[in-house]
């Protein structure tokens, strides 16, 4: 009976860890694998080239490119799904009337198709699109937000921010359900105003979930492809190819399926590396204590 109960808990991790095995580490080593060999000249008849293909990434000035666009798009998009949501979530979080109004209009870009999301941004960005026309009314100049290399990134990664601030914004109510009202209440007695009361209490108490946030944006941001596939297709000039949308390129494009695997593995670790450095930044009292 104890041999059973010793063993319970690790039948429970069996579907997880089948999930992993299915849909990560063998997908990632057959990756890996394919990063060695190269396609250029033919699809069918690879031929194996050791680390040619990382050598040549590194040497190729567009990879620099894309990998500068990635992370500006991330200092873009990131502060924004970082804070602005939590700053809507205390808001909604309080005692008032329509609040599940509130919260089904915030959320319904969530549930928008990105794809649907992109054309309809495309036709308010176009040159005769209603930003441009609401600029007009002003004498403004009209700004070519998909067509100008200084507007373009920008420009998409507004649609990514747009469609996540009702997401992240859920996350942020769930963990403020868990903050205690007395600690609330000690701060009205001691004459807190609102952003001191939420400074001293509410960051604090929530610091694990806005390091959720954190790490989750910072990953989505930097596999953004859909916005890009549909609004620019990566021009003008470069100036919004990604990461992601590169290795599509490469592989689906050119055909050439070990340089692209090459750009995965890099993007894999970038990520990875991202990931730790949000989560040691965020909880670094939590992981100093133990």
């Amino acid at each position: 009976m104890n041999y059973y109960k010793k063993y319970t808990p690790y039948l429970f991790l069996i579907p997880a860890v089948a999930v992993l095995i299915v849909f990560f580490f063998i997908p990632f080593f057959q990756t890996f694998g394919l990063s060695f060999f190269d396609y250029s000249k033919s699809i069918y008849n690879p031929t194996f080239c050791n680390i040619d293909n990382y050598i040549k990434l590194f040497r190729e000035p567009i990879f620099y490119k894309v990998m500068f666009n990635t992370f500006l798009y991330l200092l873009i998009a990131v502060p924004f799904l970082v804070t602005f949501p939590l700053f809507l979530a205390i808001l909604i979080n309080q005692k008032i009337r329509g609040i599940t109004l509130y919260k089904i209009i915030l959320y319904l870009p969530v549930i928008v198709s990105i794809v649907v999301a992109a054309i309809a941004f495309k036709w308010l960005y176009a040159t005769n699109g209603i930003l441009n026309y609401i600029l007009s009314i002003f004498h403004i100049t009209p700004i070519g937000w998909l067509v100008d290399t200084n507007w373009a990134l920008f420009s998409v990664a507004v649609v990514t921010i747009w469609k996540g601030i009702g997401y992240y914004m859920m996350i942020y109510l769930a963990a403020l359900m868990s903050v205690p009202q007395e600690l609330y209440e000690a701060c009205d007695i001691d004459g807190a105003n609102f952003f001191t009361k939420h400074l001293t209490v509410t960051v604090p108490h929530i610091m694990p979930t806005i390091a959720l946030v954190s790490t989750i944006s910072t990953i989505s941001a930097m596999k953004v492809f859909a916005e890009i596939y549909v609004m620019t297709k990566g021009g003008p000039l470069n100036s919004t190819k990604t990461i992601v949308y590169y290795i599509y390129e490469r592989a689906f494009e050119n055909l050439d399926l070990g340089y692209a695997s090459a750009l995965a593995v890099v993007l894999l670790l970038v990520v990875m590396a991202f990931s730790l450095i949000n989560i040691f930044c965020f909880e670094k009292n939590k992981y100093g204590d133990i």
